[in-house]
C-alpha cells in the first residue's frame, strides 16, 4: 500500500499539538485511516484540500461522529463514519467527501 504522509508535533513544555497531512495513493483502495499523535486528542480538525470539505471532533463526542462541513457551506452532524479519539491516536472515518483517494488531508489534533 502506498500512501504519502508528514507529521510534525510540538517540542516537550508546550501543550500537546501535532499536525500532519495524509494522501491515500490513486491506485490503493480507500479506507478508514489511523493517526498516532502520542496523546490522547480533545480536538481533531481534518480538511480535505483537494476539495475543500472537512470535519471536526470536539471532547466529549461519541466516536465515529464529527461536524462536517462541505464547500457548498452546509454543515452535518455525522453519527457515523467521522472521527474516534483514542488514547494516543484517532481514526479518520471513511467519510466519502473528506477522505478521499488521492486527494490531500490536511489534520491537527490538540490534547
Amino acid at each position: 500500500m502506498a500512501t504519502t504522509q508528514s507529521q510534525t508535533k510540538v517540542p516537550a513544555g508546550v501543550n500537546n499539538i501535532a499536525l500532519g497531512r495524509y494522501i491515500i495513493e490513486s491506485g490503493d483502495t480507500a479506507a478508514a485511516i489511523t493517526i498516532t499523535v502520542g496523546f490522547k486528542p480533545r480536538y481533531v480538525r481534518v480538511q480535505n484540500i483537494t476539495s475543500g470539505d472537512g470535519m471536526e471532533w470536539f471532547e466529549g463526542m461519541a466516536a465515529a461522529a464529527a461536524v462536517k462541513q462541505v464547500t457548498a457551506g452546509d454543515k452535518t452532524i455525522l453519527s457515523t463514519l467521522g472521527i474516534t479519539v483514542a488514547d494516543t491516536t484517532f481514526i479518520i472515518g471513511l467519510d466519502t467527501d473528506v477522505n478521499v483517494k488521492a486527494e490531500q488531508l490536511s489534520w491537527i489534533a490538540i490534547g
